[in-house]
């Protein structure tokens, strides 16, 4: 089995690929900010239940500075890289959020090169296919680029298409010889681990919590943590992955965020008692979004099914993901089972 740098593991997308790595026996070398943060991250990972901790190293390196990384992928087969920065809402100076995704990927892009890697799986996001562009008439595919400006794209949407376009940009130099794939899912939701909520389980969450009134009306593409974990494995040595992108989703149409609710409380009983049943005009969102940026990205897209093909993940990357449903659910029980859903 190969050896892997994959970094950011204190992620929730990464610890779910950290997982299935040594599951298939490799051996994982992950990146994180401090060591400090190692026995937590370990603890994570135990209590998902991974037994070879002896596969598992931990460096440090940080996206905004060089340190590390050389010794980061030193003696390295593949990189899979998953740091980035999240944030939504309104931010003072927005490359703060831009530039570590940015200048990171470029920065592990280059350790890779000098490295000798052969191929970077690199983690973008649906925000940049499938934002920005109003409510077309469109089945979204690997081919599309969502504007940098268009409505709905925010800090967090830029800094995926800046970040990606750079990378392969990088590639595209003249004598480069290692090859790059990009990994773009939809809204990822399954599994927790550890203590933190992450990504589009915040809907799960706020649902069970109680701290959601309402749904908006607003459809989301989703797709479970662990296919996504499973589509980066896979894109490390697929035939034909190399210089392609891949949106992972379940081939599924967009799921209206009441219907989460409602799929929650078929499946979950009386562990969704907290679940809203009520729906939030659309008024109410545009008015919202008028003060508070994070709710811009909703209000742009009340009301439009997203299409999203999943035929490349499938054939190239031979990954037939779970039904959403199935993500939903998963995530739910799992929130329960630490406690922290209600």
């Amino acid at each position: 089995m190969s050896q892997v740098l994959v970094t950011g593991g204190s992620g929730f997308i990464a610890g779910h690929v950290i997982t299935h790595l040594l599951a298939q026996g490799h051996t994982v070398r992950s990146t994180i900010r401090s060591l400090r943060k190692e026995n937590s991250v370990r603890t994570m990972l135990r209590d998902a239940g991974v037994t070879r901790d002896e596969a598992l190293t931990f460096v440090e390196a940080d996206l905004m500075d060089d340190a590390g990384w050389a010794d980061a992928v030193a003696g390295m087969d593949h990189v899979i890289h998953l740091a980035s920065p999240l944030h939504t809402g309104k931010v003072k100076d927005e490359e703060e959020v831009i530039a570590p995704a940015r200048d990171g990927a470029l920065r592990v892009l280059r350790a890779a090169r000098d490295a000798g890697i052969k191929r970077v799986v690199l983690t973008s996001a649906f925000h940049a296919v499938g934002f920005g562009h109003g409510h077309i008439d469109h089945v979204f595919t690997e081919d599309d680029w969502s504007p940098l400006n268009g409505p709905g794209v925010d800090v967090y949407g830029r800094s995926k298409i800046l970040a990606e376009k750079a990378a392969w940009d990088f590639i595209a130099q003249p004598g480069m010889t290692m090859e790059l794939t990009t990994i773009l899912p939809v809204a990822v939701m399954g599994p927790v681990m550890g203590e933190d909520v992450s990504g589009a389980n915040h809907i799960i969450h706020n649902s069970l919590s109680g701290a959601m009134p309402g749904y908006p009306n607003m459809f989301v593409p989703i797709v479970d943590v662990r296919d996504v974990a499973a589509a980066h494995v896979a894109a490390m040595t697929a035939a034909g992955a190399a210089g392609e992108r891949f949106l992972v989703g379940t081939g599924e149409p967009a799921i209206a965020m009441k219907e989460i609710g409602a799929i929650l409380k078929a499946e979950l009983g009386d562990k969704a008692s907290k679940v809203p049943s009520r729906s939030i005009p659309d008024v109410v969102v545009r008015l919202t979004a008028l003060f508070r940026d994070e709710f811009k990205s909703v209000a742009a897209d009340l009301g439009y099914v997203k299409r999203v093909s999943n035929t490349k993940t499938v054939t190239v990357l031979g990954i037939t993901p779970r039904p959403a449903r199935e993500a939903i659910v998963t995530a739910g029980r799992s929130m329960i089972a630490r406690g922290f859903a209600g």
